[in-house]
């Protein structure tokens, strides 16, 4: 038995993995934590470490699962492949992602992170440029923004800022 590469359909690797573990095959998505606004808010979601792609665990020998339905699933665009072979994965890899996947899972990928340039987007300092310094843990951000040639921080919501470059 082999690992395998499994190129979905944008968006559709939690269906296309449901889909494939329903109809019995082993497969693996690596996930990573990420802050994401949602509705004006804060939300850690997980999303996928290789987007658009999952890793199954496939029998190539005659006695194996068949592969034929794989290609049907919802969610599955094709299985990769290199000319007419299947790409096979190194099982050290998978075994290296599961273990670097807990410790990846412990701390999330932040919005922003300390000391990065943000725009305002929102509010009356909307089109000022910010440097970002912390979540306050009330849902807000603070920031230092330059007023009157002094650094002043202030507290807006974290869906009126952006990234800056």
């Amino acid at each position: 038995m082999y690992w395998y590469l499994i190129h979905t359909k944008p968006r559709q690797e939690k269906r296309a993995l449901e889909n494939l573990e329903r109809q019995g095959y082993e497969c693996y998505l690596p996930l990573l934590p990420t802050e994401k606004i949602q509705q004006k808010l804060v939300a850690v979601v997980d999303e996928p470490l290789f987007p658009r792609y999952l890793f199954i665990h496939l029998d190539s020998s005659q006695s194996g699962k068949s592969w034929i339905p794989i290609r049907s699933t919802i969610g599955v665009s094709r299985l990769v492949t290199f000319g007419m072979e299947p790409a096979k994965v190194d099982q050290g890899l998978i075994d290296l992602l599961r273990v670097n996947g807990d410790q990846i899972a412990a701390q999330p990928q932040r919005l922003f992170n300390k000391g990065e340039k943000v725009m305002v987007t929102e509010g009356p300092f909307a089109g000022i440029e910010a440097i970002y310094q912390m979540s306050n843990g009330e849902g807000r951000a603070m920031v230092l923004i330059e007023l009157m040639s002094r650094p002043v921080k202030v507290a807006i919501a974290p869906a009126g800022l952006r990234k800056v470059g």
